[in-house]
Protein backbone atom coordinates (compact mmCIF):
# COMPACT_ATOMS: atom_id res chain seq x y z
CA UNK A 1 0.00 0.00 0.00
CA UNK A 2 1.31 3.49 -0.73
CA UNK A 3 2.49 5.42 2.45
CA UNK A 4 0.09 8.07 3.81
CA UNK A 5 1.02 11.18 2.39
CA UNK A 6 -0.77 14.75 3.09
CA UNK A 7 -0.33 16.93 0.30
CA UNK A 8 -1.31 19.84 2.33
CA UNK A 9 2.41 19.98 3.37
CA UNK A 10 2.88 21.08 -0.12
CA UNK A 11 1.24 24.50 0.29
CA UNK A 12 4.03 25.50 2.15
CA UNK A 13 6.28 24.67 -0.36
CA UNK A 14 4.16 25.17 -3.69
CA UNK A 15 1.89 27.60 -4.46
CA UNK A 16 2.89 31.75 -4.57
CA UNK A 17 5.25 31.44 -1.47
CA UNK A 18 7.35 29.73 -4.10
CA UNK A 19 8.72 32.17 -6.21
CA UNK A 20 11.45 32.78 -4.37
CA UNK A 21 11.60 36.87 -2.40
CA UNK A 22 15.11 37.12 -4.21
CA UNK A 23 13.01 37.59 -7.78
CA UNK A 24 11.46 40.90 -7.35
CA UNK A 25 10.29 40.98 -10.76
CA UNK A 26 6.86 39.13 -9.75
CA UNK A 27 4.18 40.12 -7.59
CA UNK A 28 4.46 38.19 -4.80
CA UNK A 29 0.87 38.38 -3.97
CA UNK A 30 -0.23 37.04 -7.43
CA UNK A 31 -1.10 33.58 -6.63
CA UNK A 32 -0.16 31.58 -9.59
CA UNK A 33 -1.89 28.08 -11.25
CA UNK A 34 -2.06 26.48 -14.09
CA UNK A 35 -4.54 28.81 -15.18
CA UNK A 36 -2.18 31.66 -15.70
CA UNK A 37 -0.28 29.33 -18.45
CA UNK A 38 -1.17 29.01 -22.21
CA UNK A 39 0.26 25.00 -23.29
CA UNK A 40 2.07 25.17 -26.61
CA UNK A 41 3.75 21.95 -27.12
CA UNK A 42 4.82 18.96 -25.12
CA UNK A 43 8.63 18.70 -25.54
CA UNK A 44 9.60 15.50 -23.57
CA UNK A 45 10.01 13.48 -20.42
CA UNK A 46 12.71 14.66 -17.32
CA UNK A 47 13.62 13.42 -14.40
CA UNK A 48 10.91 15.49 -12.74
CA UNK A 49 7.66 13.83 -15.03
CA UNK A 50 6.92 15.37 -18.08
CA UNK A 51 8.06 18.57 -19.83
CA UNK A 52 6.15 21.15 -21.95
CA UNK A 53 6.47 24.38 -23.60
CA UNK A 54 4.14 27.03 -21.90
CA UNK A 55 3.31 30.86 -21.95
CA UNK A 56 2.48 32.89 -19.09
CA UNK A 57 -0.62 35.20 -20.27
CA UNK A 58 -0.33 37.98 -18.81
CA UNK A 59 3.49 38.89 -20.02
CA UNK A 60 3.81 36.46 -22.45
CA UNK A 61 6.82 35.16 -21.47
CA UNK A 62 8.08 31.43 -22.69
CA UNK A 63 8.66 29.12 -19.75
CA UNK A 64 9.59 24.85 -19.29
CA UNK A 65 6.79 23.35 -17.20
CA UNK A 66 7.43 20.16 -15.54
CA UNK A 67 4.58 18.32 -14.16
CA UNK A 68 4.05 14.75 -12.01
CA UNK A 69 1.22 13.49 -10.93
CA UNK A 70 1.01 12.65 -6.98
CA UNK A 71 -0.01 9.30 -6.99
CA UNK A 72 3.03 8.29 -9.04
CA UNK A 73 5.62 10.22 -6.83
CA UNK A 74 4.02 8.48 -3.74
CA UNK A 75 4.35 5.28 -5.37
CA UNK A 76 8.10 5.53 -7.20
CA UNK A 77 9.07 6.70 -3.72
CA UNK A 78 10.36 10.18 -4.75
CA UNK A 79 8.17 12.72 -2.46
CA UNK A 80 11.68 13.37 -0.54
CA UNK A 81 13.62 13.75 -3.66
CA UNK A 82 11.39 16.33 -5.11
CA UNK A 83 10.61 17.62 -1.60
CA UNK A 84 14.61 18.01 -1.81
CA UNK A 85 14.75 19.83 -5.40
CA UNK A 86 11.79 22.21 -4.38
CA UNK A 87 13.27 23.05 -1.24
CA UNK A 88 16.56 23.83 -3.25
CA UNK A 89 15.64 25.69 -6.07
CA UNK A 90 13.25 28.00 -4.65
CA UNK A 91 16.39 29.28 -2.82
CA UNK A 92 18.71 29.84 -5.57
CA UNK A 93 19.24 31.49 -9.04
CA UNK A 94 22.26 31.91 -11.40
CA UNK A 95 22.57 32.59 -14.81
CA UNK A 96 24.15 29.04 -15.43
CA UNK A 97 21.36 27.17 -13.91
CA UNK A 98 17.79 25.91 -15.06
CA UNK A 99 16.19 28.58 -12.54
CA UNK A 100 12.80 27.97 -10.73
CA UNK A 101 10.23 30.74 -10.93
CA UNK A 102 6.84 29.38 -10.32
CA UNK A 103 5.51 25.77 -8.23
CA UNK A 104 1.70 24.98 -7.41
CA UNK A 105 -0.37 22.24 -7.37
CA UNK A 106 -3.94 20.91 -8.24
CA UNK A 107 -5.64 17.89 -7.19
CA UNK A 108 -3.56 15.45 -9.02
CA UNK A 109 -0.12 16.82 -10.24
CA UNK A 110 2.30 19.17 -9.00
CA UNK A 111 4.19 21.63 -11.29
CA UNK A 112 7.27 23.95 -11.76
CA UNK A 113 8.01 26.19 -14.11
CA UNK A 114 11.24 26.53 -15.13
CA UNK A 115 13.64 28.45 -17.56
CA UNK A 116 13.07 27.26 -20.93
CA UNK A 117 16.40 26.05 -22.37
CA UNK A 118 15.92 24.76 -26.06
CA UNK A 119 19.30 23.95 -27.45
CA UNK A 120 19.41 19.87 -26.15
CA UNK A 121 21.25 18.53 -23.62
CA UNK A 122 24.75 18.06 -24.27
CA UNK A 123 24.20 14.09 -23.96
CA UNK A 124 22.26 14.48 -27.29
CA UNK A 125 24.93 16.28 -28.98
CA UNK A 126 27.18 13.57 -27.92
CA UNK A 127 24.58 10.69 -29.49
CA UNK A 128 24.64 13.25 -32.74
CA UNK A 129 28.79 12.43 -32.66
CA UNK A 130 28.71 16.54 -32.61
CA UNK A 131 32.75 17.66 -32.70
CA UNK A 132 33.28 19.81 -29.50
CA UNK A 133 36.30 21.95 -30.08
CA UNK A 134 38.63 22.88 -26.61
CA UNK A 135 37.48 26.49 -27.30
CA UNK A 136 33.92 24.85 -26.68
CA UNK A 137 34.40 22.91 -24.21
CA UNK A 138 36.54 26.00 -22.57
CA UNK A 139 33.34 27.85 -22.57
CA UNK A 140 31.30 24.97 -20.87
CA UNK A 141 33.87 24.59 -18.04
CA UNK A 142 34.04 28.11 -17.25
CA UNK A 143 30.16 28.34 -17.11
CA UNK A 144 29.96 25.14 -15.26
CA UNK A 145 32.58 26.37 -13.08
CA UNK A 146 31.12 29.68 -12.03
CA UNK A 147 27.83 27.35 -11.52
CA UNK A 148 29.25 25.56 -9.24
CA UNK A 149 31.16 27.87 -7.26
CA UNK A 150 27.78 29.65 -6.88
CA UNK A 151 26.07 26.06 -5.33
CA UNK A 152 29.17 25.89 -2.83
CA UNK A 153 28.16 29.74 -1.38
CA UNK A 154 24.58 28.25 -1.21
CA UNK A 155 26.01 24.90 1.06
CA UNK A 156 24.93 22.78 -2.34
CA UNK A 157 26.63 20.04 -4.08
CA UNK A 158 24.61 18.88 -7.09
CA UNK A 159 25.86 15.09 -7.30
CA UNK A 160 25.26 14.73 -10.99
CA UNK A 161 26.56 16.54 -13.11
CA UNK A 162 26.73 14.89 -16.53
CA UNK A 163 26.16 15.57 -20.14
CA UNK A 164 22.32 14.86 -19.51
CA UNK A 165 21.62 17.49 -16.78
CA UNK A 166 23.60 20.77 -19.08
CA UNK A 167 20.87 21.96 -21.08
CA UNK A 168 22.26 24.57 -23.58
CA UNK A 169 19.97 28.03 -24.36
CA UNK A 170 19.95 29.38 -28.27
CA UNK A 171 23.51 30.89 -27.99
CA UNK A 172 25.17 27.81 -26.82
CA UNK A 173 25.42 29.04 -22.85
CA UNK A 174 25.56 25.95 -20.65
CA UNK A 175 22.62 25.82 -17.73
CA UNK A 176 22.43 22.93 -15.04
CA UNK A 177 19.94 21.04 -13.99
CA UNK A 178 18.37 18.56 -12.12
CA UNK A 179 18.91 18.97 -8.52
CA UNK A 180 17.35 15.41 -7.42
CA UNK A 181 20.03 14.18 -5.75
CA UNK A 182 21.60 17.06 -4.57
CA UNK A 183 22.48 17.78 -0.95
CA UNK A 184 23.13 20.94 1.33
CA UNK A 185 26.03 20.33 3.67
CA UNK A 186 26.57 23.33 6.10
CA UNK A 187 29.99 24.07 7.74
CA UNK A 188 32.71 21.66 7.81
CA UNK A 189 29.97 18.85 7.09
CA UNK A 190 30.75 15.58 4.92
CA UNK A 191 28.59 13.92 2.77
CA UNK A 192 28.83 10.23 2.85
CA UNK A 193 25.91 8.94 1.07
CA UNK A 194 26.51 7.07 -2.09
CA UNK A 195 24.82 9.29 -4.54
CA UNK A 196 24.95 10.09 -8.12
CA UNK A 197 25.65 8.49 -11.72
CA UNK A 198 28.45 6.03 -11.46
CA UNK A 199 30.82 6.74 -14.81
CA UNK A 200 30.67 10.05 -13.12
CA UNK A 201 30.75 9.77 -9.61
CA UNK A 202 34.32 10.62 -7.75
CA UNK A 203 36.49 8.08 -5.66
CA UNK A 204 35.94 9.31 -2.52
CA UNK A 205 32.22 8.74 -2.70
CA UNK A 206 32.86 5.10 -3.58
CA UNK A 207 35.62 4.77 -0.84
CA UNK A 208 33.12 6.81 1.88
CA UNK A 209 30.57 4.15 1.22
CA UNK A 210 33.10 1.03 1.17
CA UNK A 211 35.28 1.80 4.37
CA UNK A 212 33.12 4.66 6.25
CA UNK A 213 35.83 7.41 5.16
CA UNK A 214 35.44 10.84 5.99
CA UNK A 215 33.06 11.29 3.77
CA UNK A 216 32.94 14.20 0.56
CA UNK A 217 32.61 17.61 -0.19
CA UNK A 218 31.69 20.22 -2.87
CA UNK A 219 34.92 18.80 -5.31
CA UNK A 220 32.87 15.41 -6.05
CA UNK A 221 31.61 17.96 -8.80
CA UNK A 222 34.52 18.91 -10.07
CA UNK A 223 35.58 15.53 -10.73
CA UNK A 224 32.20 14.92 -12.71
CA UNK A 225 32.94 18.35 -14.49
CA UNK A 226 36.36 17.04 -15.30
CA UNK A 227 34.68 13.42 -17.06
CA UNK A 228 32.46 15.35 -18.94
CA UNK A 229 35.05 17.46 -19.90
CA UNK A 230 36.90 14.32 -21.52
CA UNK A 231 33.95 13.05 -22.89
CA UNK A 232 32.93 15.93 -24.91
CA UNK A 233 36.64 16.40 -26.48
CA UNK A 234 37.37 12.91 -26.78
CA UNK A 235 33.76 11.05 -27.59
CA UNK A 236 34.29 8.66 -24.47
CA UNK A 237 34.98 8.67 -20.87
CA UNK A 238 38.75 8.49 -19.10
CA UNK A 239 37.42 5.37 -17.45
CA UNK A 240 35.46 2.54 -18.48
CA UNK A 241 32.55 2.42 -15.34
CA UNK A 242 29.23 1.34 -16.37
CA UNK A 243 26.62 1.21 -13.53
CA UNK A 244 26.63 -2.47 -13.17
CA UNK A 245 30.51 -2.30 -12.24
CA UNK A 246 30.58 -2.99 -8.41
CA UNK A 247 31.69 0.13 -5.58
CA UNK A 248 34.97 -2.15 -5.23
CA UNK A 249 35.82 -2.74 -8.51
CA UNK A 250 35.74 0.96 -9.30
CA UNK A 251 38.41 2.21 -5.53
CA UNK A 252 40.33 -0.86 -7.42
CA UNK A 253 40.28 0.62 -10.81
CA UNK A 254 41.13 4.16 -9.70
CA UNK A 255 44.63 3.22 -8.02
CA UNK A 256 45.35 1.05 -11.22
CA UNK A 257 44.13 2.82 -14.40
CA UNK A 258 45.73 6.33 -15.78
CA UNK A 259 44.41 8.68 -17.44
CA UNK A 260 45.05 8.30 -21.60
CA UNK A 261 45.14 12.47 -22.97
CA UNK A 262 44.73 12.81 -26.59
CA UNK A 263 48.15 14.26 -27.93
CA UNK A 264 45.88 16.56 -30.37
CA UNK A 265 44.83 19.07 -26.93
CA UNK A 266 46.71 21.45 -26.69
CA UNK A 267 48.71 21.67 -23.44
CA UNK A 268 46.57 24.12 -21.44
CA UNK A 269 43.68 22.02 -21.98
CA UNK A 270 45.48 18.56 -20.66
CA UNK A 271 47.04 20.82 -17.48
CA UNK A 272 43.20 22.02 -17.11
CA UNK A 273 41.92 18.40 -17.09
CA UNK A 274 44.73 16.87 -14.99
CA UNK A 275 43.17 19.88 -11.86
CA UNK A 276 40.12 18.93 -12.12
Amino acid sequence: AAPMFHWGKWKKRMGASASSSKRPVFDEREDVNFDHFQILRAIGKGSFGKVCIVQKRDTEKMYAMKYMNKQQCIERDEVRNVFRELEILQEIEHVFLVNLWYSFQDEEDMFMVVDLLLGGDLRYHLQQNVQFTEETVKLYICEMALALDYLRSQHIIHRDVKPDNILLDEQGHAHLTDFNIATIIRDGERATALAGTKPYMAPEIFHSFLNGGTGYSFEVDWWSLGIMAYELLRGWRPYDIHSTNPVESLVQLFSTVSVQYSSAWSKEMVALLRKV
